[in-house]
């Protein structure tokens, strides 16, 4: 789980989308009920955002340094599933050019 802590190294932002109440939404839930304060704990500056939205298809949004972008849809995905795209984000954002200001955090 060592990708919980370089969050904040790889990536600029996570946005969390979903539905408080759809079936498909579950697994990102769940996940958020059972990780958040982890993920916090491990990276308490960094900025993640849970946007709840009736009826939203759930994905995970990753901003990289320069404005980059990437979302993965995880509608019907369970909370390991979700926990393993988050993962992927992360080990991304790894590749990722990086700017001065990012580097210097480092």
């Amino acid at each position: 789980m060592a990708w919980r802590s370089a969050l904040s190294k790889n990536l600029q932002e996570l946005r969390i989308h979903l539905c408080q109440t759809s079936q498909g939404s579950a697994g990102a839930r769940d996940f958020l009920l059972s990780s958040y304060a982890e993920l916090k704990k491990a990276n308490p500056t960094f900025p993640i955002l849970v946007r709840e939205c009736s009826g939203v298809e759930a994905k995970l949004v990753a901003r990289y340094d320069f404005g980059v972008e990437e979302a993965v849809k995880i509608d019907g995905l369970g909370k390991a599933d979700v926990s393993k795209q988050l993962e992927a984000l992360v080990k991304r954002g790894e590749q990722m050019p990086r700017s001065t200001e990012s580097e210097g955090a480092l």
